[in-house]
């Protein structure tokens, strides 16, 4: 049995010339929606998994730890004043990879608003962050006020400025030009006396991402020398290269380490962040898992489809066989129906998925406003989809055309797979006991 005599009995397998009610015929169409509407999710879920993931590892590199990391020992001359600070990281371009160095100080504080307080983190850095840093640029939303206010401060204003995260200015009541009481401690002898330090917000920002930034506060890296408590003060310098996820990552840290030499341990990004990377990608692991065993169950509908359309077309075997075709004929047929089953299936749910996944935000946006209004409706209380304390407050939309090329291939292996055996049933048909059935 030529080739082209198979896909030609393949093709009257899917779509007979008779007008006769085909139960078989029934259950492929009805395999083929299956697999469509599984893989819908499975693409939704790729893809919007895809971003989030990334949405976060972008602002967890370009805000907390740059590409590379050093923690310089705080007994140094170095970290004496912020100018020697501040010179001691320009002088890392002289490290052949090196772009930009960031001198930054963190101080452990006390946040003092009109309702309350908070802890927060203290992150001390060079003015023009906002606009030299293009991660602070692209990925911090200014929610109130004027950044340029930081990088250009009022001569005249006697108080700093200072730059809070979107959830801290909500807990604590504040607004762009409120005061903004910074608690910081010192040691005197055996006494622990407390600091209180006055700075005016000139702005407040959102990365998106609440759990990373609610506990941030932004100030100068020249009013932390001259106004915090420095006894607990921690010292580092973000070092950004060209590329986060270059192999040439490993040499640049091995060249800033020498740099610095016994007085800073030099880290990469995905050394400091390990566990949280390797949360990321067991939680997108699983999913796929659990999408893919879907689409396996989809799949084994084209299997006892196929089990039926053997069934109903046992005399066509037997009369293709009388005449000369061979098993291997019969069986590689059946397997291209099956094969088709699963590409008619990725035809239905790839375009849907892909739709779905371009207007994730919109979907997600007008299911939490319906939510919402029935909530009001019973009195109770709003409902965020897309909680930025967990998520980030949109999601990155990305379709990942590498992932959808496996997702394809996957589908229709796994179509010829469940089907080898029904297919491989009806080659091995002997003609004499299919006439005598019928």
């Amino acid at each position: 049995m030529r080739l082209s005599y198979s896909l030609k009995f393949a093709k009257s397998l899917i779509f007979p010339k008779s007008e006769k009610k085909s139960i078989a015929r029934k259950s492929l169409f009805g395999a083929v929606l299956c697999i469509g509407l599984s893989i819908v999710p499975l693409v939704v879920v790729t893809s919007v998994t895809n971003g989030m993931i990334d949405g976060m590892t972008e602002r967890i590199i370009g805000l907390s730890s740059s590409h590379i990391q050093a923690f310089v020992a705080p007994n140094i001359s170095k970290v004496g004043t912020a100018e020697s600070f501040m010179d001691y990281a320009k002088n890392l371009f002289s490290c052949r990879g090196v772009l930009a160095a960031y001198p930054e100080v963190e101080i452990s504080a006390i946040a003092v608003g009109k309702n309350g307080r908070s802890g927060a983190e203290i992150r001390a850095l060079e003015k023009d962050i906002f606009v030299r840093n293009k991660s602070f640029e692209k990925l911090f939303e200014v929610c109130e006020g004027n950044i340029s206010d930081f990088v250009k401060p009022d001569e005249k204003e006697k108080r700093s400025p200072v730059v809070i995260g979107k959830k801290m200015a909500e807990e604590l009541e504040l607004h762009s030009g409120d005061l903004l009481r910074i608690v910081t401690t010192r040691t005197v002898g055996e006494k622990i006396i407390p600091k209180l330090t006055s700075f005016k917000i000139s702005a407040i920002v959102s990365s998106g991402y609440q759990e990373l930034d609610q506990f941030w506060v932004f100030i100068p890296i020249e009013a932390a020398y001259s106004n915090l408590s420095m006894e607990s003060a921690e010292f580092n310098v973000m070092i950004e290269t060209a590329d986060a996820f270059s192999p040439e990552l490993v040499a640049i840290q091995k060249r800033v380490s020498e740099y610095f030499g016994r007085y800073a341990n030099v880290y990469r990004w995905d050394q400091i962040h390990t566990a949280e990377f390797e949360n990321f990608s067991s939680t997108k692991v699983m999913l796929v898992f659990v999408m893919m065993l879907i689409v396996l169950v989809a799949t084994v509908n084209i299997s006892s489809a196929i089990v039926m359309l053997v069934m109903e077309r046992q005399k066509e075997i037997a009369i293709l066989k009388s005449i000369g075709a061979k098993p291997q004929g019969i069986t590689f047929a059946f397997l291209l129906a099956a094969l088709s089953c699963g590409g008619f299936g990725l035809l239905i749910g790839l375009p849907v998925g892909i739709l779905l996944t371009l207007f994730s935000n919109q979907i997600v946006h007008g299911l939490e406003s319906l939510v919402n209004f029935f909530a009001v409706m019973g009195e109770g209380s709003q409902v965020h989809l897309m909680d930025p304390a967990y998520y980030l407050s949109e999601i990155p939309v990305e379709i990942p055309v590498k992932q959808i090329i496996l997702i394809i291939i996957a589908v229709l292996l796994l179509s010829v797979l469940v089907s080898y055996l029904p297919s491989r049933k009806a080659g091995r048909e002997k003609p004499l006991d299919i006439l005598r059935k019928n």
